[in-house]
């Protein structure tokens, strides 16, 4: 509870000092500059799972060490050595072949496989984003996503931003994972992270997550796999495991509808055909909320950030509110790749956490840019 309070009296000071900065809605930000586009790296899915990201990770492993080490810096030595003794514990719990790729990551890195795996599990906590799936006047389908991460983890006054935000920068990349040579799925991830929380499999359906800040938080599973009870799935790899096993629209909602998590989260789901795109909004135990695209009741978009759509979002951090102004701005007439970068690149859905933006089609090849907002900007 005193710690709750913490996050809260710090949220409040942040939004105090802060406030959120709103702008009008951007018509100008796309095409992105091409320095801004990420590279694409291969993940060999036919090798052994210990040893298929050493290629993708080898060109990265300073900044993706440097980027561990601001998790870990956060913690003083005494909690650094529980939580490496706890993820070795959790590390030889996890499936294959996340086990093993991680074990993997790890002996690349030169770090051990503790903290490798306390760095999986940092995004399982602590993602905020925004995500719109929606289909044009001509029933084509978009989605699109902000990945927004490093909140409270080292603000530097000096130059207004967050110190885990800038080194994730430099760690992102599109992933083509292929399989005899072709590609199976793509991503848009943190090189060192085995999960997914940005995905395409064409010509089937694409897939967000959005963390669900909610009193059931992640802790409470992450401790219950820890004591034994390993029924749930994390969030990122039941994402992945959809990128594996499904291959329909209608068969990658069951998964994500019927499959015990860890944490919750919102799964925004969008397919090939008009009106497949849902979001659905998930405890750690069942489906409390699906809301699905229906045109002919004027859901032609959705819009989820990461809290309950019945819900009123929080003074100090709606995105929702301007997000959905500036896509019915836009009109479905105008709806696609152009519009949602340009939404999503408006303030303050664009913040200071924000590190990237992918637009994703079935049709199409993940595309990703980094983001980065200049001050005045919110700091989520």
């Amino acid at each position: 509870m005193i710690d709750k309070l913490r996050v809260l009296v710090t949220i409040l000071l942040f939004a105090g000092s802060f406030g959120q900065v709103v702008e009008k809605c951007r018509t100008d930000t796309f095409p992105p500059p091409t320095e801004a586009k990420l590279k694409t790296v291969v993940v060999d899915l036919d090798k052994a799972p210990e040893e298929r990201w050493n290629e993708a990770i080898a060109p990265y492993k300073q900044d993706i060490v440097a980027l561990i080490e601001t998790i870990t810096d956060n913690l003083n030595k005494y909690v650094l050595d529980v939580a490496d003794f706890a993820m070795d514990v959790l590390l030889q719990s996890l499936p294959q072949p996340y086990q093993g790729e991680i074990k993997g990551i790890a002996k690349q890195l030169g770090l051990p496989p503790g903290q490798v795996t306390l760095y999986n599990i940092f995004y399982e906590l602590f993602t905020v984003c925004t995500s719109i799936v929606g289909e044009d006047s001509q029933g084509q389908l978009f989605h699109a996503r902000n990945l927004d991460f490093g909140l409270f983890l080292g603000w530097d006054n000096s130059n207004d931003t967050w110190l885990m935000t800038e080194r994730l920068r430099k760690t992102v990349v599109n992933i083509d994972f292929q399989r005899d040579g072709k590609t199976a799925y793509q991503s848009a991830s943190f090189l060192g992270y085995v999960g997914l929380l940005t995905a395409v499999k064409q010509p089937l359906f694409t897939l967000t997550i959005n963390e669900r800040f909610n009193k059931e938080g992640g802790f409470i599973g992450i401790y219950r796999w820890i004591m034994g009870d390993r029924n749930a799935q994390w969030m990122g790899f039941l994402t992945r495991n959809v990128m594996e096993q499904a291959n329909s629209f209608s068969e990658a909602k069951e998964m994500l509808m019927n499959q015990e998590l860890l944490a919750p989260a919102y799964y925004i789901l969008g397919g090939n055909s008009t009106g497949e795109g849902v979001v659905i909004t998930r405890s750690m135990n069942k489906v409390e909320d699906m809301q699905s695209l229906n045109i002919t009741e004027g859901r032609w978009y959705l819009l989820q950030t990461n809290y309950d759509p019945w819900d009123e979002c929080p003074f100090y951090d709606d995105r929702r509110t301007p997000g959905n102004i500036c896509v019915k701005q836009w009109g479905q007439e105008n709806f696609g790749f152009k519009s949602l970068y340009n939404v999503l690149s408006t303030k303050p859905n664009l913040n200071k956490l924000t590190v990237y933006t992918s637009l994703l089609s079935v049709r199409d090849d993940i595309q990703t840019w980094l983001q980065d907002c200049k001050t005045p900007c919110t700091p989520w």
